[in-house]
């Protein structure tokens, strides 16, 4: 395991706890954030959502890493928002649902078992939350009253 005095947390007990008991730490969360964004680049379906809005990866992947560091470490390290970032895309549940395959497939193969287990219920979380926000978006579109002039 990585030496965990280098993570920055904002609740360093916690942070500690949650990697000794997942085995995950910041290496290990790189891997996973690496690895599943090769995938959905190279995937049919999200790779051309995500080539249409993200042109410069290596900031993207940084902004991820530190994203779910907080996520599954307890860091604080992310202080962005994304789900405005989200609301427009044009994606349905079967994207998420997508998403969400990736995702389980590259947490087992870059995590423990507890490992695993503990980012894909946050992810599973995440993408419920950021659909719900996606489709009340297109709700509030679709039932807007048009302004007479």
């Amino acid at each position: 395991m990585a030496d965990t005095s280098r993570i920055a947390s904002a609740r360093p007990e916690l942070t500690r706890t949650i990697i000794a008991r997942t085995g995950i730490d910041l290496a290990v969360l790189t891997d996973l954030v690496h690895r599943f964004y090769e995938k959905v680049r190279a995937d049919a379906v999200l790779g051309p959502i995500f080539a249409s809005r993200i042109t410069d990866w290596p900031p993207h992947l940084e902004r991820m890493v530190s994203f779910w560091s907080s996520v599954a470490l307890m860091t604080g390290a992310y202080h962005g928002a994304p789900v405005p970032a989200h609301t427009n895309l044009p994606v349905m549940w079967r994207h998420f649902e997508h998403w969400l395959t990736l995702f389980r497939e590259t947490a087992h193969e870059t995590c423990t078992p507890e490992g695993a287990a503990h980012v894909i219920e946050r992810a599973e979380r995440i993408a419920r939350s950021l659909y719900m926000a996606v489709e009340d978006t297109a709700s509030t579109r679709e039932n807007a009253i048009p302004t007479l002039r």
